[in-house]
């Protein structure tokens, strides 16, 4: 009987805060031409002499791009092969796995908990997974077992720290230090996704007894910080992370086409990740990290929070367009106004160097560096990434979304990033 009441009293106070509406009500994307937005269509057309270049000297396979500007896509093509066997031509609609896109996405999450009240960025993450209790930084590696020495971390992790890439939590697979390489690799932490049948409950609970690289807040190192975040968002929400996604990011946006695990009636959508071997286009080989098959197989149950999602570039162009409306979309306000503002400060200091960007609490921002350099947006211009050749950028005080999609891993000669962006700045015509 008591589960019973807690049960019903969980789903009360997860419906309270389900959606709300605003009074600004910004309407959903939609097509239309680039001079209606002051855009110049001839200069757009640059993208295709860039796209259709690459993929003729075999640099890439294929890309889907995509550019909007105050609320309106005036360029979405798609270019080259989608699939090594069959060739079968890209359309715009197909599905990519976006990899560490998905972080921006359970950041969002995060802050909308987080402005019901739920709780502090600074409280410690061992307040809701107690494993990270007595977290411990890395002295030295055993090479002959793979063990280690360890020192306690001298402040405990929180909420803040995992967002913001500083907790000092590694990321195994594509880790920068061999030595948490290793260590991940025996411990079997999950990295990216799996089709294994694993919760994302059990790799972090695992994760958590593992060393860091260095005290929390000491410096940035990606990690995998926004994998424990997903499961912080299951505990806080009372919800799967898959359906937290769905019912509370995806449906209000209408983003129908991005899934963890995609429905069979999409399948046929799905872009292969394709490696360049001996001049061929070939399927990319799995390593021991993650299976190139998701999200089309497997038992459907891991959610990963920092790498795991597949979708389209309409789909992410409405996710960003929601952060330039500064939390708003179609009459449904995902953040507020003050925290977009928040989100898209610094929140690192100088932790994340001189680049000409700085980090925030979901992206990568331009500050004045940034844009003086060129070819990369106004101040405030925001930007990531994913491991199989994706990306996109917003830029607020232009109303410009850039997003490009490819499905690629080691390839060496692919420039389409940084011609995509320098092209669709030189086409703003007003």
């Amino acid at each position: 009987m008591r589960q019973l009441v807690l049960f019903v009293l969980l789903l009360l106070s997860t419906s309270v805060f389900s959606q709300t509406k605003s009074i600004k009500n910004s309407p959903p994307l939609a097509e239309a031409t680039p001079r209606s937005v002051g855009m110049s269509e001839e200069r757009l057309s640059f993208i295709d002499d860039v796209l259709t270049e690459s993929i003729q000297k075999n640099e890439i396979p294929g890309a889907v791009a995509l550019v909007a500007r105050n609320g309106k896509i005036i360029y979405h093509k798609a270019f080259g092969s989608a699939e090594n066997a069959t060739r079968r031509d890209l359309k715009r609609d197909d599905i990519f796995r976006i990899a560490s896109q998905t972080k921006a996405i359970t950041s969002t999450a995060v802050m909308m908990l987080w402005e019901e009240g739920k709780f502090r960025l600074d409280d410690p993450i061992s307040k809701y997974i107690p494993e990270f209790e007595n977290a411990q930084v890395l002295d030295s590696l055993i090479e002959k077992d793979s063990s280690y020495t360890t020192t306690k971390a001298n402040r405990p992790i929180s909420i803040r720290h995992l967002i913001t890439h500083t907790s000092g939590i590694g990321y195994g697979y594509i880790d920068g230090d061999e030595r948490f390489k290793k260590i991940y690799h025996k411990a079997g932490i999950i990295d990216l996704f799996t089709t294994e049948p694993v919760s994302i409950k059990d790799n972090i609970k695992k994760l958590a007894r593992l060393p860091l690289h260095h005290h929390p807040g000491d410096k940035f190192v990606y990690s995998e910080g926004l994998d424990v975040l997903g499961y912080f968002i299951e505990i806080i929400s009372g919800m799967p992370l898959d359906e937290f996604f769905r019912t509370r990011i995806f449906d209000p946006l209408d983003m129908d086409d991005t899934w963890f695990y995609l429905p069979e009636s999409k399948h046929n959508r799905l872009v292969s990740v394709q490696t360049l071997k001996e001049g061929r286009w070939e399927k990319f080989p799995a390593p021991y990290a993650y299976d190139p098959d998701y999200p089309v197989k497997g038992a459907r149950t891991y959610f990963s929070g920092g790498a795991g999602l597949s979708s389209t570039a309409k789909d992410y162009a409405s996710f960003l367009q929601m952060y330039l409306n500064m939390g708003e979309l179609n009459g449904i306000r995902i953040l507020s106004r003050t925290t977009v503002q928040f989100m898209m400060a610094n929140q690192i200091g100088d932790l994340w160097g001189d680049s000409g960007s700085y980090y925030g609490l979901a992206f990568s921002v331009l500050n004045q560096k940034g844009q003086d350099k060129g070819g990369k947006g106004s101040i405030g211009s925001f930007q990531w990434g994913g491991y199989f050749n994706t990306q996109y950028f917003a830029d607020p005080k232009e109303g410009v979304i850039g997003i490009l999609l490819k499905q690629t891993q080691d390839i060496e000669s692919d420039e389409t990033g940084w011609k995509f962006r320098q092209i669709v700045g030189q086409a703003i015509d007003d």
